[in-house]
């Protein structure tokens, strides 16, 4: 009767290892390979100066990512905070409200920058900087979404639609950069800033995990905070040009949204 006790600890103890060194094999490879691909998108437009938008939109790869941004906020991220709340005794929505406020706050900061943009030459640096702070914190959240995960599946398939996602992202802010009347440096030392953003947020999700014991409020606030960021990249983004606005005028792309949600639907069940 002992033994084969033993042995099922052991092969359990040897599973749970085993899914520990792949998930954080993923995130390693994860946080490198979304700073390179931000550097490579924002190091073209530096090299070739250019100042116009032709080759950033990637329809297909956009609305599956907004899909899977979308599942991701409200079956995992949303429902973690609510419930990880409610076993820490907080019986008032605080997940509900951590994340509207992300979204509202996300969304005024792109109000803000539209409004801008209306009077554009005098304030080309003010809106650089705004479009940088505005990208850079739901980079940052991004990142501590990846870094909480604690199920290789979901931390696979958010790695890809945050890779999806990015190159767009970055090549953009790096454009609005280029126009700005700053120095090279300074213009570098923006985009660098963003471009530190989803490592950093990574390094911190994962650090975070080793300290739910000690902090057990970490993991909601982070996970509702992110949920918030992850509302607003899968709906509103971009306002007039979000993919739920824009691309859906053709049903084909509409598809795709649909599918990337249940991706994460059907990640769901097993989560």
């Amino acid at each position: 009767m002992l033994l084969p006790r033993i042995e099922k600890n052991y092969e359990k103890d040897f599973k749970n290892h085993h899914e520990h060194f792949f998930m954080l094999l993923i995130k390693i490879i994860g946080t490198l390979l979304i700073f390179l691909m931000t550097l490579i998108a924002g190091s073209y437009l530096f090299l070739k100066k250019s100042t116009t938008q032709e080759h950033t939109s990637f329809p297909i790869s956009e609305s599956l990512a907004a899909g899977v941004f979308l599942g991701m906020a409200l079956m995992h991220m949303f429902n973690d905070a609510s419930e990880s709340f409610y076993r820490l005794h907080f019986h008032y929505p605080l997940a509900a409200l951590l994340m509207a406020v992300t979204f509202l706050f996300l969304l005024w900061l792109e109000h803000l920058g539209r409004e801008l943009t209306e009077t554009k030459t005098q304030n080309e640096n003010i809106f650089s900087i705004l479009a940088t702070v505005m990208l850079s914190i739901h980079a940052f959240l991004m990142g501590v979404a990846l870094g909480l995960s604690s199920v290789l599946s979901v931390a696979i398939i958010l790695l890809l639609a945050i890779l999806a996602h990015k190159w767009a992202e970055s090549f953009s802010l790096a454009i609005q950069i280029a126009k700005s009347h700053f120095n090279h440096r300074t213009r570098l030392l923006l985009f660098f800033i963003f471009a530190m953003m989803t490592p950093l947020g990574i390094l911190l999700g994962g650090f975070s995990v080793h300290m739910l014991e000690k902090m057990p409020l970490l993991q909601p606030i982070f996970s509702s905070l992110a949920a918030g960021t992850f509302l607003y990249l899968g709906t509103l983004h971009g306002l007039e040009n979000a993919t739920l606005i824009k691309r859906c005028c053709e049903l084909k792309r509409f598809y795709f949204v649909i599918l990337g949600f249940m991706m994460m639907a059907v990640v769901a069940i097993w989560n």
